[in-house]
C-alpha cells in the first residue's frame, strides 16, 4: 500500500443535496432552482404522461381497433399434478380441492396440467386434463373422469 493508491470509502464524500426555497442564503436563488413562472414552478407542477395542457389527447382521438378477448376467455382452477399427488388420497374431486384449499371456489370448472412422475394410482374428478397430465395419471394405473 502506497500513498498514491490511498482512495476515499465509497459513498464517504457525495455531493450533499441542494436544499430548494430556502432563500438567497442558499445560493440557489429566489426560484429554488426551478427557473421562472408556470406550471412547472409550482409545488406539484408537473403533469402526467400523456397530458397536452388540457386540449383532447392524441390517445383519446384515434379510435380503438381490434379485438379484445377477455371478455371470452374460459376461465379455469388450475390444478398441477404435484398438486395432486401432494394430497395423499386416491379419490380426487371438487370437495376435496376445495376443503385442501388448493381452488378457491368451486365456481369453475377444473383442469388438470402438469406432466410429473407419479408413484400412486389416483382417481381424478376434473372437467378438463392437459395430454401430458392425461397421460401421466394413465401411466400410474390411474384413472381420469371427465366432469360434463
Amino acid at each position: 500500500m502506497e500513498l498514491s493508491n490511498l482512495k476515499y470509502a465509497k459513498g464517504s464524500r457525495g455531493h450533499k443535496r441542494k436544499t430548494y426555497g430556502r432563500g438567497f442564503g442558499s445560493g440557489i436563488g429566489k426560484t429554488g432552482g426551478k427557473g421562472t413562472k408556470g406550471q412547472k414552478q409550482r409545488k406539484s407542477g408537473h403533469v402526467r404522461l400523456g397530458f397536452e395542457g388540457g386540449q383532447t389527447p392524441i390517445y383519446r382521438k384515434v379510435p380503438k381497433v381490434g379485438f379484445n378477448n377477455f371478455n371470452f376467455r374460459k376461465q379455469y382452477n388450475v390444478v398441477t399434478i404435484k398438486q395432486l399427488a401432494d394430497l395423499k388420497v386416491t379419490q380426487i374431486d371438487s370437495k376435496i380441492l376445495v376443503d385442501k384449499h388448493i381452488i378457491p371456489n368451486n365456481k369453475l370448472p377444473i383442469k388438470v396440467i402438469g406432466n410429473d412422475k407419479l408413484t400412486n394410482a389416483l382417481e381424478v374428478h376434473a372437467h378438463v386434463f392437459t395430454k401430458g397430465a392425461q397421460k401421466t395419471i394413465e401411466e400410474a394405473q390411474g384413472k381420469i373422469n371427465i366432469i360434463k
